[in-house]
């Protein structure tokens, strides 16, 4: 048999294709399992997304189904009414009562022109007036009803040339155009008065509730509610409220005001309402009390749910009534200071514009309590053409020369420096200092010592014990010597002791806008020996009280306040005190206190601070003040005096000032506050307070 010879070409061509079939199979290996892996991974992700939808569906399914409804449904927030003030007695002195609000929330897809009608019509049932339209709203209701030569409506855009219409200030341009009488021309008062109630209806944010009159008499609630298929989006709002006041003017100018619904919050301040979670149209504090203790008293807004009907009429669903302010228990005796308010309201309708006091317009009081701070009363007048009104707050809103009632300041500084003990002496006879006006007391006292240069106010003493601190020396008609970094570093030593006793710095009165006085940096030495008797820089009456309380109280600069506590509504719970804060305290020996404390007797038992305070039952401490200042031209006299009763265990601090109250002449006028205010303030108040 014969052998083949290709045999051995056969094996190797068979040995090669079962390594290329060997190859192929391995190929396949491969892809399958990438397919397997592939398959397993979207086998893994499905699982992950059914897992996540089950947890969307079960776990999850209340908190998306809020988060649904918080982007489908809409919510409004309403002020529920604030609380409530009361003096120290349990008097209410602001109440909260409730009123009725005609509000407007827009229908849905209603039209510009459709809410012009309907303010027309609005306008003419309702006799509606508008109050308080700017300038700027009077050229916008220009610009709403200008029409062309056509009368089609251009909003005035055919004052301008075509040149104007094209600039960016196209809009500052013509609104510079529109005048009084171009609106007088173009709209009557029925007409003004529709704008602003289209104004009101179209106030931000548009989906809103917008209140059109606030505090609505009973027959336009009536007829309203009777109507209201007349007037579309209209609506009375029955849980509205109101501030009335049981003793009329009383403090009112401390107490405060709040905003209307259609004022809103400040628009200045808007930023700062809104990062507290004010809507813009809240109502809130503007004022005194009422802006200081805005949170205690705003309470928890209403929540309602505003759903539609099939009219588009929106309707408010109460989700949450919210909750009422609290209370505030004011310091203030409001029997008190009706009292205080009319002595020194009948004392300035008596006396000015008298002979001697034809510029007398203001009048001060402040009673407060030395060792806790709290204010009894604090009363002002001032006399406006042939009126005499409240003013309060001018007791920590103006301030004056105060004259020798701060010579209590000075002479513990001149104790405590050490220029003066309290048995040392000074000859008090006229001053004769080179290049300057003679340097006298009211009168030559002779020799005196700390406690009878404060019992006769004697300025010499003051005079020569500044010299002596500023490091020079005085020698008739001879200058001080005196330079000017002295001077400088003196006045800065003296400020520090005015400012430690709360003169010239703000005394943390609970309100808002307290002002410091005005302080000026001397140029010469004489000016700090004005500065030492109280006629360079001005203080407010609340710093002398707190300046006073301190004499009397031992040392202890005690922060004046009006407000004690805050409770819950209708309840004796406190939610909020008003502790006695001291601000600070004497740098120096309680004994040269004391010794002020003996000035200030001195000055009534010695009836150098009048006869009435002398002759009370409670024995009294006290201190004048005179200070010749210059106003439009005329030299005039500030007259002020302060104490406290009783000397020897003190319960009322007190402070009263009548700047420009009489001419500065050779025989000025007595101080009405020693006179005729005081003797009768303090009476009333140990009526009271026995």
């Amino acid at each position: 048999m014969l052998r083949n010879p290709f045999r051995d070409l056969d094996q190797k061509q068979l040995s090669r294709s079962s390594d290329i079939l060997k190859s192929q199979n391995d190929y396949f290996k491969i892809v399958n399992k990438r397919i397997f892996i592939f398959s397993l991974i979207i086998v893994v992700l499905f699982s992950c997304i059914i897992v996540r939808l089950l947890f969307l569906q079960v776990r999850d399914k209340e908190l998306y189904t809020d988060k649904l409804a918080a982007y489908s449904q809409k919510e409004e927030s309403t002020p529920t009414p604030r609380g409530q003030m009361y003096d120290r007695n349990g008097n209410l002195v602001v109440k909260t009562a409730s009123s009725h609000n005609i509000i407007y929330y827009p229908p849905k897809d209603v039209t510009s022109d459709e809410k012009w009608e309907l303010a027309q019509k609005f306008t003419k049932q309702f006799k509606y007036e508008a109050k308080n339209m700017t300038k700027s709203d009077y050229e916008d209701l220009y610009m709403f009803l200008h029409t062309d030569e056509n009368g089609k409506k251009d909003r005035g855009m055919s004052l301008l040339t075509p040149e104007e219409q094209k600039s960016k200030n196209y809009e500052k341009i013509l609104r510079s155009r529109i005048t009084e009488d171009m609106v007088n021309e173009i709209a009557d008062e029925a007409t003004k008065n529709a704008f602003a109630v289209y104004l009101s209806m179209n106030k931000a944010p548009a989906e809103h509730t917008k209140v059109i009159v606030e505090d609505a008499s009973n027959e336009d609630v009536a007829y309203l509610m009777e109507h209201k298929e007349d007037f579309p989006g209209f609506d009375v709002d029955f849980g509205s409220w109101k501030r009335e006041y049981p003793y009329k003017n009383m403090l009112r100018d401390v107490l405060g005001s709040v905003t209307t619904s259609s004022q809103g919050v400040p628009y200045e301040q808007k930023d700062y309402y809104e990062s507290l979670g004010y809507a813009l149209t809240d109502r809130v504090g503007s004022s005194g009390l009422e802006k200081q203790y805005e949170s205690i008293l705003k309470g928890t807004p209403r929540v309602s749910e505003v759903s539609f009907d099939e009219n588009g009429i929106a309707t408010l669903n109460e989700v949450s009534s919210g909750k009422k302010g609290y209370d505030l228990h004011l310091t203030i005796d409001a029997e008190l200071q009706s009292k205080v308010d009319k002595i020194v309201q009948d004392t300035l309708k008596k006396y000015a514009g008298t002979s001697g006091r034809e510029n007398l317009e203001k009048a001060f009081v402040v009673l407060m309590n030395p060792k806790t701070g709290e204010i009894y009363s604090m009363s002002g007048a001032l006399k406006n053409k042939n009126d005499i009104i409240n003013y309060s707050s001018g007791a920590y809103l103006d301030a004056y020369m105060p004259g020798s009632v701060v010579k209590g300041a000075t002479v513990y500084m001149m104790l405590n420096e050490g220029i003066q003990t309290r048995t040392s002496t000074e000859l008090d006879a006229p001053m004769y200092i080179a290049g300057t006006e003679v340097m006298k007391s009211y009168m030559n006292m002779g020799v005196v010592n700390a406690i009878t240069a404060l019992e006769q106010s004697s300025n010499v003493y003051m005079f020569k014990s500044t010299i002596k601190l500023a490091g020079g020396t005085y020698r008739e008609n001879q200058p001080l010597n005196i330079d000017y970094t002295q001077t400088l570093n003196t006045y800065e030593k003296m400020r520090n002791y005015y400012t430690m006793f709360g003169l010239g710095t703000k005394t943390g009165l609970d309100v808002p806008n307290e002002v410091t006085g005005l302080a000026y940096t001397p140029t010469t030495a004489g000016q700090l020996l004005h500065y030492s008797i109280g006629q360079f820089e001005t203080f407010t009456p609340i710093q002398l009280a707190q300046y006073v309380s301190m004499i009397a109280n031992g040392g202890n600069r005690i922060q004046p306040k009006l407000v004690n506590y805050a409770t819950e509504i209708n309840s004796d719970y406190v939610v909020y005190e008003n502790k006695t804060n001291v601000l600070g305290t004497i740098n120096g020996s309680i004994e040269d206190l004391e010794t002020v404390q003996d000035g200030f007797k001195a000055c009534v038992e010695g009836n150098h601070c009048g006869l009435a305070l002398k002759n009370m039952d409670k024995k009294i401490a006290s201190k004048t003040g005179t200070a010749q200042v210059v106003v439009d031209g005329k030299n005039l006299v500030n007259q002020t005096q302060i104490g406290y009763a009783p000397y020897d265990d003190p319960e009322v601090s007190f402070v009263c000032s009548t700047p420009t109250s009489a001419n500065d002449t050779s025989n000025a006028a007595a101080s009405l506050c020693t006179t005729e205010i005081l003797p009768q303030v303090l009476e009333e108040f140990f009526k009271i307070y026995k």
